[in-house]
């Protein structure tokens, strides 16, 4: 089974080997049938404080490195 890749806006990168990443996708609304822009946050694992805030970065799935650590930077 092949780990899912994303990509996203970093937004926070204040915390050591760890950045927040931005993922917006469009969704159509299932009772309005409108494109509507959803957005949710990832907490990544950047093993070497390479990313800052506005940086584009794919990440993918991974096992889980902390209580909310599920995805490493590509």
């Amino acid at each position: 089974m092949s780990k899912q890749v994303l990509t996203g806006v970093v937004v926070g990168a204040k915390c050591d080997k760890t950045i927040k990443v931005m993922v917006s996708r469009m969704v159509s609304h299932k009772m309005y049938k409108k494109i509507v822009k959803k957005r949710k946050n990832y907490v990544v694992h950047d093993e070497y404080n390479r990313y800052k805030c506005g940086d584009v970065v794919q990440i993918r799935e991974h096992i889980p490195i902390s209580a909310t650590k599920r995805w490493v930077v590509i």
